[in-house]
C-alpha cells in the first residue's frame, strides 16, 4: 500500500462553483496507482467541496440561487460579521456542505460519474486562496 499528499491552492473569483476535477484529476494520474482512495479535505469554514453535476451551468446556478436563500445575507439574523454580512451565511452554508470528499479510484482513474465533477464551493464574495489536502492511498 502507498500513500501521496499533496496541497493544491484554488484562487477563487467569489461565490460560486469552481471545477477542481481537472487539477485533482491531474495529480492522482500523476501518482501512477491503479486502486485506491483519493481522500480531498478543505481547510476552511466559509467554504465546502463538492461532488456535482459538471454538464449542466444551470444546476451550479440554481444551488447557488438555493445557498442564498437558505442562509441570506441580513446583519439583522445573525451577531458574527466580523469579515462583513457574507461572514456568517458563509459559515451556515459551510456547515450544511461537506468539507471533506472521499473518492474510489479504480484502474488509475476517479471513480466519477458521467456528469460528476469536483467543486470548490466557495461561500463568500470576496476572491480568496483556499487550501485543498489531497491524500491518495492505493496501489
Amino acid at each position: 500500500m502507498r500513500m501521496a499528499q499533496h496541497h493544491i491552492t484554488i484562487a477563487t473569483p467569489g461565490q460560486g462553483l469552481h471545477e477542481i476535477t481537472p487539477v485533482v484529476t491531474g495529480w492522482v494520474a500523476a501518482q501512477g496507482m491503479a486502486t485506491g482512495l483519493l481522500t480531498l479535505y478543505l481547510r476552511h469554514s466559509s467554504a465546502s467541496l463538492l461532488v456535482q453535476e459538471n454538464a449542466a451551468s444551470e444546476v451550479r446556478a440554481d444551488l447557488e440561487d438555493f445557498l442564498r436563500t437558505l442562509a441570506p445575507e441580513d446583519p439583522r439574523r445573525y451577531r458574527h460579521d466580523d469579515e462583513g454580512p457574507d461572514d456568517m451565511p458563509g459559515h451556515i452554508r459551510a456547515a450544511l456542505l461537506p468539507t471533506q470528499l472521499s473518492i474510489p479510484l479504480a484502474g488509475g482513474r476517479l471513480v466519477l460519474g458521467t456528469w460528476q465533477g469536483l467543486y470548490l464551493v466557495e461561500h463568500r464574495r470576496a476572491p480568496h486562496r483556499r487550501e485543498i489536502v489531497l491524500h491518495l492511498q492505493g496501489e
